[in-house]
């Protein structure tokens, strides 16, 4: 086996800006982020391929976390109570570009052996990579603010606690995910995917309660020009494509693919992006499938009964146990709407540790860390909901998918100019025909982003 390969073995040298450009990088050294667990996992250089394959699962499922967030959540259950199975196709549209630019990420950290952020830093001048850094972190504290309300609303919905209190509650996660990081980053992977195995059997039993017609669904994964042709089914469209695809995610991938020790030699690392690769597909198709179900459970509910205009979270809760004549049903709701809220909190720490490490090379305790940009989103989120109640975290977070959209293009176009990079990438290059592939998602993510949020400043 290889061994982990620790901080203290890489070659850092301490003055890296006064050193010429080298391998096509403008800067060169440091401590690379999430120092405490790089390389901190073994794998396996030999054996049946299955066995390699196990060490590097994780990774994807902590990424696949970001495309299940209560924007989502949001538009799913939009989709499918206005227009039932019709929009299954962009949900699946939308996973297939997520599924290649999560590639380049691994692609990124694995080839360079830098994340997003520390390649930003380690390519451009500071006039350009502060303010990448700066449009990052506002990234992140959107990302928090949707997880904080998020599992605000899944504890108010389980348990009846206010969501004031509720949002004051998740400020507690900080300990959870501090004790999990002590334990060694295997045990913030298991509590992920455990996380997600909930998230799949809760929607696996609504599904069965809901009896969906499985001809329509199949047929709802067809494309059809109805999409583009009426113009509410178009902007439904718009939203769940525009809202897939999340900047954090970038960062993050980028950067805890890094905690696997594959190698240095070009084929090692080959076959580290091609497992590491696999990973991310399975995970990102079973992102798929609950996203899917979302709106598959909407469809069978709500647009069969004739209610086609359900969105807020605590209207579909509400309506589930007359519809589906359960109490059980909007319970498996709430709770995966928790552990969804529960999930996110510990890919926005991870997120919000690599954008800080590795844009500036400053290192914070972890608790001050999370604590930070925890008050950040905690601040605003308890001040609406004291002030408006559950209608103002419902305009919060629409406003923090805003903030997300706005960030996107400062994320995606580095990472798809670093991986096309031969000088950057050397023999691990990305292929031409993945480079235009990645040029054209990157334009239409851009394009759909640009759209909503005239959309949304529009109707101001």
């Amino acid at each position: 086996m290889l061994s982990p390969v620790r901080p203290a073995e890489l070659d850092i040298v301490p003055n890296s800006e006064a050193m010429p450009p080298l391998d096509g990088w403008r800067r060169r050294g440091g401590t690379p982020s999430l120092a405490e667990v790089y390389g901190s996992i073994r794998t396996r250089p030999k054996g049946p391929l299955w066995r390699k394959l196990l060490t590097f699962l994780g990774p994807g499922y902590l990424v696949a976390v970001g495309y299940m967030d209560p924007g989502n959540w949001a538009t799913g259950l939009a989709g499918g109570s206005k227009f039932g199975y019709a929009l299954l196709t962009i949900v699946l549209l939308s996973n297939l570009m997520a599924i290649l630019l999560q590639a380049l990420c691994i692609r990124l950290g694995i080839a360079s052996k830098r994340d997003l952020a520390r390649a930003c830093r380690d390519a451009f001048p500071r006039f350009v990579s502060w303010p990448l850094w700066a449009l990052a972190e506002l990234a992140i504290c959107a990302t928090d603010l949707a997880e904080v309300i998020g599992t605000a609303i899944g504890l108010n919905l389980l348990f009846g606690i206010p969501l004031e209190i509720g949002v004051l509650l998740t400020a507690l996660d900080v300990f959870l995910i501090l004790w999990m990081q002590q334990l060694g980053f295997r045990y913030v992977e298991a509590f992920v995917v455990t996380l997600f195995a909930v998230i799949a059997v809760c929607f696996g039993i609504q599904i069965a309660m809901a009896d969906p017609n499985w001809a329509e669904v199949i047929r709802g994964f067809a494309p059809t020009v109805e999409i583009v042709k009426n113009p509410d089914m178009l902007y439904l469209a718009l939203g769940i494509l525009g809202a897939t695809v999340m900047p954090h995610n970038l960062y993050l991938h980028s950067g805890i693919v890094q905690t696997r020790a594959f190698g240095d030699s070009v084929p090692e690392k080959r076959e580290a992006m091609t497992l590491a690769t696999a990973d991310s597909t399975i995970a990102l198709t079973f992102a798929l499938l609950i996203n899917a179900s979302i709106l598959i459970l909407a469809a069978a509910t709500f647009h069969r009964s004739g209610q086609y205009n359900v969105a807020e979270l605590g209207e579909a809760h509400k309506f589930l146990a007359p519809l589906l004549g359960s109490a059980l049903a909007p319970s498996l709701f709430g709770v995966a709407l928790l552990a969804c809220g529960l999930n996110s909190t510990v890919t926005a720490t991870l997120s919000g540790q690599i954008v800080m490490e590795g844009f500036l090379d400053i290192r914070l305790p972890p608790y001050l860390r999370r604590l930070l940009t925890r008050a950040i989103a905690i601040v605003p989120a308890a001040i609406v909901t004291i002030w408006y109640g559950e209608q103002g975290t419902a305009q919060l977070l629409i406003l923090s998918q805003v903030v997300l959209s706005l960030q996107l293009p400062f994320a995606v176009v580095p990472l798809v100019m670093f991986t096309a990079d031969k000088s950057k990438m050397g023999a691990l290059v990305a292929p031409r025909w993945v480079t235009m592939l990645a040029v054209l998602i990157a334009i239409t993510v851009i394009v759909l982003n640009i759209k909503l949020l005239f959309d949304f400043f529009t109707t101001l």
